[in-house]
């Protein structure tokens, strides 16, 4: 599976912007769930992530599979299927689909930040993380 970052944190927080300030708290990850703000309550669940299959909600039923990812490609649905790719990440970048083109970048991971476009400019920074954050679940973020 493949991780933003090291790690090792129990919490992750993602921040709007370029911020740590816990009133720019958008989400928080215990490493399983993303929840909503600065909250690990159960009620604040928004997905939950097996490592290969993103759920909504608190769920691992396969009824309620979003997205499958394989290390690379986010896929939509229970699908490993090419025609099903919607994103493709190399590590760094972001692409739209199944695509490493530099014309079809869409984000830009530097480690700590991410940014809008194939860009490392502060101006451009969406998000900011403590902590490591799979792509699967990063991407719903966006």
């Amino acid at each position: 599976m493949l991780w933003l970052g090291l790690c090792g944190q129990a919490q992750v927080h993602i921040f709007k912007g370029n911020s740590t300030f816990s009133s720019n708290i958008l989400y928080t990850w215990d490493g399983k769930h993303l929840y909503k703000g600065n909250s690990t309550f159960s009620a604040n669940i928004l997905y939950t992530f097996d490592g290969k299959h993103l759920y909504k909600g608190n769920s691992t039923f396969s009824a309620n599979i979003l997205y499958t990812w394989d290390g690379k490609h986010l896929y939509k649905g229970n699908s490993t299927f090419s025609s099903n790719i919607l994103y493709t990440f190399d590590g760094k970048h972001l692409y739209k689909g199944n695509s490493t083109f530099s014309s079809n970048i869409l984000y830009t991971y530097d480690g700590k930040h991410f940014y809008k476009g194939n860009s490392t400019f502060s101006s451009n920074i969406l998000y900011t993380f403590d902590g490591p954050i799979p792509v699967a679940i990063l991407l719903q973020v966006l």
